[in-house]
């Protein structure tokens, strides 16, 4: 069994009400559903950090594809027009 500590909160008496119909109509208990309650939680704040340090990477490196393109468009585009040239030569 999982090392168990007893914790007194508030919660709003509506809420606790709105807590307990639930719990009532589905068979389980407020230890229960409060534990699932706050692993959901915390595995949501975990994957909303994931999130974010993926988007501030992704936005990174966005700025440095942009800067490494517009360094060699003109190289990537006087190859291909000399590509070109060269065919239209041998037609």
């Amino acid at each position: 069994m999982a090392n168990l500590k007893e914790i007194i909160i508030t919660l709003p008496k509506n809420l606790l009400q709105e807590i307990d119909y639930y719990l009532e109509c589905n068979n389980k208990d407020r230890n229960q559903f409060l534990s699932e309650a706050a692993e959901r939680y915390l595995s949501r704040i975990k994957a909303d950090g994931v999130e974010a340090k993926m988007k501030d990477g992704y936005l990174e490196m966005a700025k440095l594809n942009l800067l490494m393109a517009s360094e060699h468009f003109s190289l990537e585009n006087d190859t291909f027009f000399n590509y070109e040239a060269k065919l239209a030569d041998y037609d």
